[in-house]
């Protein structure tokens, strides 16, 4: 299990690096022109120049959920293929059409008398939803790419029939989304109205509870007990309508006020701790990615492309970082920093914020900054280092040493014999396929595996993920001697 998240994180590498540039530009947008957060009018170059600089990164910070639909899609593929991108983009489609409120409130007009049941569907298209159309498109194409139909339906064999076929899963994942989503979706509210009566400590449980669901797009649920209006608390509305904590029930900005350390100085020194960590040949990767992202959060609170980074590479350390959170949001309630945010918890927000009547003891996010950056640094150095944590520049080398291998013999038809007999033979071969360094194999029988048999021919390895899955490590000459093994079978 942990293997195939590590796979899912990678696979997110590439979607999440398009992200701190984006995050960068809209800070220094909304900057340039508060208009653009805050209402009024625009005037001068620089508001323009603002607004169209927080548009520009708002292209794919607000599309996140798309670019891991093709992210993960390609990147869970066996040999990376664009097809499995083509197919979770279908998925994608099919379920965020099928769940848009529209079409569940027609099929089921009890949801439209549910405000939280209606608000759960308004959130359908999310980063969950796009991970887990992305998966679904990469598992349908890892399974029927290699598909052969009968001769009046030949056209759409192979991979033509991934993109129907994900289609196909993503109508069930759809229907059994339709009973499941509002149900946890509104559980979640309950919790968040059972929090409320806490203080401190139940805006610690509310700041963990929102980083630890950021995966799933179901925070959202929380936040709108928080911070708007449906149980009548709206921690971000009243902030922002220039009220202070005399004219509402709690201390005003009490739930916003605990991101600010966390992101503005948390994130830069868990991103320090990282790129300290990292292996020496992939210090600049982890450079590249981490520190960018550390940027972005600090600027203007856009968090996604550092909690993306590593969630799913290691989640133990996800969930340290949750906890973070929390304890700092308790923090900061009792010792009386407020700020509020219309976007997010960056610098740009808390300058904003600060003249509002709501906030105070602005100043205390100086030693409350500090304290995080240090804590985080610690924790995080402690944590990857103690156990081993596959953090960007962390990740095995398996691939990499894979495509350095070298046959011991260039004679595919000899290696491919070879291969085929240590296999048990033809008919112990149920089908066979082939990634960038490997023959990918489902078998009859694993008894009739003989590994010193298949080791002979020169591979570097064989892996048995399962009783009737095997794996021959070939190196990058891998198609040559799957050609020629699907000559013999």
């Amino acid at each position: 299990m942990m293997k195939y998240l590590q796979k899912l994180g990678k696979s997110l590498m590439l979607p999440v690096a398009c992200l701190p540039i984006c995050g960068i530009l809209m800070g220094i947008g909304y900057a340039l022109c508060p208009a653009t957060m805050q209402g009024g009018e625009m005037n001068g170059f620089l508001n323009m120049l603002g607004f169209f600089l927080v548009k520009a990164g708002g292209a794919l910070i607000d599309n996140m959920a798309l670019l891991f639909v093709i992210g993960v899609g390609v990147g869970m593929a066996d040999d990376h293929d664009g097809t499995a991108g083509l197919a979770a983009f279908a998925s994608w489609l099919m379920i965020t059409n099928l769940l848009a409120t529209g079409t569940v409130t027609a099929l089921m007009p009890s949801i439209a008398e549910s405000a939280n049941k209606t608000l759960a569907f308004n959130k359908i298209a999310n980063p969950f939803i796009g991970i887990l159309a992305g998966i679904i498109g990469a598992t349908c194409y890892n399974k029927f790419k290699s598909t052969k139909l009968p001769d009046w339906l030949s056209f759409f064999s192979g991979k033509r029939c991934v993109a129907i076929i994900s289609g196909v899963v993503s109508i069930v994942v759809a229907a059994i989304l339709l009973f499941v989503w509002p149900i946890v979706f509104g559980a979640l509210i309950a919790i968040g109205q059972g929090i409320v009566g806490l203080g401190p400590v139940g805006a610690g449980i509310y700041a963990f509870l929102n980083r630890l669901l950021i995966p799933t797009g179901l925070h959202h649920a929380l936040n709108n007990v928080f911070w708007f209006d449906t149980i009548g608390l709206g921690d971000l509305t009243h902030f922002w309508a220039g009220e202070t904590s005399a004219d509402v029930s709690w201390s005003l900005g009490m739930y916003m006020a605990g991101f600010f350390p966390c992101m503005m100085f948390g994130i830069p020194g868990a991103a320090l701790a990282m790129i300290q960590t990292a292996k020496e040949g992939k210090k600049k990767v982890a450079i590249g990615l981490v520190a960018s992202a550390a940027v972005c959060a600090f600027v203007c609170g856009v968090t996604e492309p550092f909690e993306f980074a590593f969630m799913f590479l290691a989640p133990v350390l996800y969930l340290i970082y949750a906890l973070l959170y929390g304890i700092f949001t308790v923090i900061t309630v009792v010792l009386g920093f407020r700020a509020g945010f219309s976007f997010s918890a960056g610098a740009t927000d808390l300058i904003f914020s600060a003249s509002l009547p709501a906030a105070q003891s602005t100043w205390l996010i100086l030693p409350l900054g500090i304290a995080a950056f240090v804590v985080f640094y610690l924790v995080f150095r402690f944590a990857i280092v103690k156990f081993d944590l596959k953090t960007p520049g962390r990740e095995d080398d398996d691939l990499e040493a894979e495509k350095k291998v070298v046959l011991s013999n260039d004679n595919f038809t000899e290696v491919a014999k070879i291969i085929l007999e240590g296999l048990g033979g033809k008919s112990n071969v149920k089908s066979l396929d082939n990634c960038i360094t490997r023959l990918r194999l489902e078998i009859n029988d694993y008894t009739k595996i003989d590994e010193k048999k298949i080791k002979s021919a020169g591979v570097a390895g064989v892996m048995r993920p399962s009783k009737s899955a095997v794996q021959v490590i070939v190196g990058t000459k891998v198609q040559f001697v799957a050609d020629e093994m699907k000559k013999m079978l």
